[in-house]
């Protein structure tokens, strides 16, 4: 027994530390997201295969399935999004597993790890998190890509999207977060944060590409049951009628 609540003890005593080393963060704001858009699908994997693939690789999955699941001709997924070649320096077929071209070694050296493979990002994490991530870079000189992320504290990853957000910096006082805009970018706030929102909804279909079959088959199997229940019920009153 007194072990039990020397663990508990100790386990107290840590949540704080534990909570600290997480370093500042912001509220998450919901992603909103709708994965039966399929034109948002669609162009939230252009802004992936153009600003995320060359470190993010979405391993699980083909891209013959998601052009198939995306409305994407074979044509369209090789001028578009195949970026890799194979051994032989073929263009990498339609069929395989959606990769990246940089070597564990070099992504290392240039970054201090590989990027993380992002296919299950939206199951871990959740949308949310992912959508408001993306929209919280700010300049930080002390990090060695030269900013910084209100949700993610010192992520070894650059603001690959400032081109489109712009900069922004930390105005906050006593150690909190609060980002302000500092420098435009190509879009507004309101046309980057759609950027956002398309490509979260392309790594949630990725994560979980049959969630819309899956929800769509689900309505016919509630009715299914809800008319065999009804079919259960008239056999039974038929059944115990002459028993009354």
């Amino acid at each position: 027994m007194k072990k039990m609540m020397t663990l508990v003890f100790m386990l107290a005593c840590a949540a704080p530390t534990a909570a600290l080393a997480a370093g500042p963060s912001l509220p998450l704001d919901r992603a909103n997201i709708d994965m039966s858009d399929t034109a948002s699908l669609q162009r939230g994997a252009e802004h992936f295969f153009q600003y995320c693939i060359g470190c993010h690789s979405i391993q699980f999955k083909r891209y013959n399935r998601m052009g198939r699941d995306l409305g994407l001709t074979d044509d369209q997924l090789r001028e578009q999004f195949i970026h890799t070649r194979d051994p032989s320096g073929d263009q990498t077929g339609v069929g395989e597993l959606i990769k990246i071209a940089m070597k564990p070694d070099d992504a290392e050296e240039w970054f201090g790890q590989p990027a993380p493979d992002l296919s299950l990002t939206a199951r871990l994490r959740g949308t949310d998190w992912i959508y408001t991530t993306l929209r919280s870079f700010y300049l930080d000189d002390s990090r060695p890509m030269g900013v910084n992320n209100a949700i993610f504290e010192a992520m070894s990853m650059p603001h690959v999207l400032w081109e489109l957000q712009g900069w922004q910096a930390n105005v906050g006082e006593d150690g909190n977060i609060k980002l302000e805009q500092v420098a435009e970018g190509k879009l507004t706030t309101e046309e980057y944060d759609e950027v956002v929102r398309d490509i979260t909804n392309f790594l949630a279909y990725v994560a979980d590409p049959v969630k819309m079959e899956r929800h769509e088959l689900g309505k016919w199997v509630l009715l299914f049951l809800a008319f065999f229940t009804f079919l259960a019920y008239l056999l039974k009153r038929e059944y115990w009628r002459d028993v009354h």
